[in-house]
């Protein structure tokens, strides 16, 4: 059996349905395929920047309609000395950040993107992939599929990357994450996002972010190569790791007495490398997690994945499918004016953050005033770029007074 398209978009997570949904905005035709069914589980910290919310809102995702979804309005920030500091999001100005589980929110977007118009197979896993001149041809799932360019949304490991020989040996990952979901958690940590900079663990930190039913993902992240596991962090160090961390008085403070898990505990690797990766080969465009474009400093990659995925979507119809050296330079050309800048500052800048001095200073001076603590949280939720200012093209008027998302009501056409 063979399926043909104009875009074949491998893995339906975050990045791959909002590529599909984008593609299929220009006209193009698309088959997305991924290994899981939907909904499926995916380990991840469940919380949503500024920057995610706006492309959810272009997408049109609807967030009625997932039943976790959780509106933050301030955010809670514990430097080294363990006193939380309240940093407030813009009120009455649309959402400046949330939280919902990702098993709900992908399976929402495969949902838009097959209304949209994309043909999506569940439970195909890549095999092959062969590039021709006007082609590529793929076996997935005992079918083959043939389109003019290929969009690898496929995760971390990438099987894409792997099949094309593009895989780094050894590589696990940037950051490691670990969360576990807790429930009947206290009014605080059912309604305030929590971030703790614990001396042990710079510049990683533990989180606590609000889900609805008074629940909770509750993880810590940590860099690899730092922390108390700088040989490289294991799933056994972390697992080893988070009974102390669950039982430390001012954590366990904000989850309360009653908070309980809901779930096993999970961990995941994290790559955050866009600025040294290699993003296309021929025909081929990587995207999200594939393209290790997970922010270097917070470890987050919703928003980039969407992103990604979104950009690559629209200058391939630009450039044209049978353009594909054309649409390779122009995505990696803007991600370089851009993303992969963002990038660059946020490495920066989790140096800092990695000692105990830097931490507390950093959030000393953001604390000073209401104008830095409002400012602080709309920059740390990437309300802007943080390099924006050494990117005079993507200046714009009204740039640090933009609303946030959904300020309109849903029903908006896919």
């Amino acid at each position: 059996m063979l399926t043909t398209s104009d875009l074949l978009v491998v893995g339906a997570g975050p990045a791959g349905s909002a590529a599909a949904i984008s593609a299929r905005r220009e006209g193009l035709t698309v088959t997305v395929i991924d290994k899981a069914t939907f909904p499926r589980e995916k380990c991840c910290g469940d919380g949503l920047t500024t920057g995610a919310l706006r492309h959810l809102d272009e997408l049109g995702l609807d967030p009625a309609t997932i039943p976790s979804w959780h509106t933050v309005n301030d955010v809670q920030v514990a430097g080294p000395a363990r006193k939380l500091i309240t940093f407030p999001l813009p009120a009455g100005r649309g959402q400046f950040a949330a939280v919902a589980r990702r098993s709900e929110l992908d399976s929402a977007l495969v949902n838009l993107a097959r209304a949209a118009g994309a043909h999506i197979d569940e439970n195909t896993a890549l095999e092959s992939i062969t590039q021709h001149n006007d082609r590529v041809e793929v076996r997935a799932g005992g079918r083959t599929y043939e389109a003019k360019m290929i969009i690898a949304a496929d995760g971390m490991w990438s099987p894409t990357r792997k099949l094309l020989g593009m895989a780094t040996e050894g590589y696990r990952g940037d950051w490691h994450g670990f969360r576990q979901y807790f429930r009947n958690v206290s009014p605080q940590a059912s309604q305030e996002l929590c971030v703790w900079f614990e001396p042990d663990l710079l510049p990683g930190y533990v989180w606590s972010f609000p889900l609805a039913d008074n629940t909770a993902n509750v993880g810590f992240g940590i860099l690899r190569g730092s922390g108390p596991t700088s040989s490289g962090p294991s799933v056994q160090d972390m697992k080893a790791l988070w009974p102390d961390i669950l039982q430390r008085p001012h954590i366990r403070k904000v989850l309360g007495a009653d908070a309980s898990p809901e779930a096993p505990h999970k961990a995941l690797p994290i790559p955050a490398r866009l600025p040294s990766t290699v993003l296309t080969n021929g025909r081929v465009i990587f995207v999200g997690d594939a393209a290790r474009a997970t922010d270097p400093m917070t470890g987050e990659g919703i928003g980039q994945a969407l992103e990604t995925g979104m950009l690559a979507a629209s200058i391939i119809a630009e450039a044209s499918i049978n353009s594909p050296t054309v649409a390779a330079e122009n995505y990696e050309r803007t991600l370089r004016m851009g993303m992969v800048r963002d990038h660059q500052l946020a490495g920066l800048l989790s140096k800092v953050l990695a000692t105990k001095i830097g931490a507390s200073a950093s959030l000393w001076i953001c604390s000073l005033t209401p104008w830095t603590r409002r400012n602080f949280a709309r920059w740390l939720f990437e309300d802007y770029p943080r390099a924006v200012l050494g990117t005079p093209k993507r200046w714009e008027h009204g740039l640090f007074h933009r609303p946030g998302a959904f300020t309109e009501p849903a029903n908006k056409s896919t």
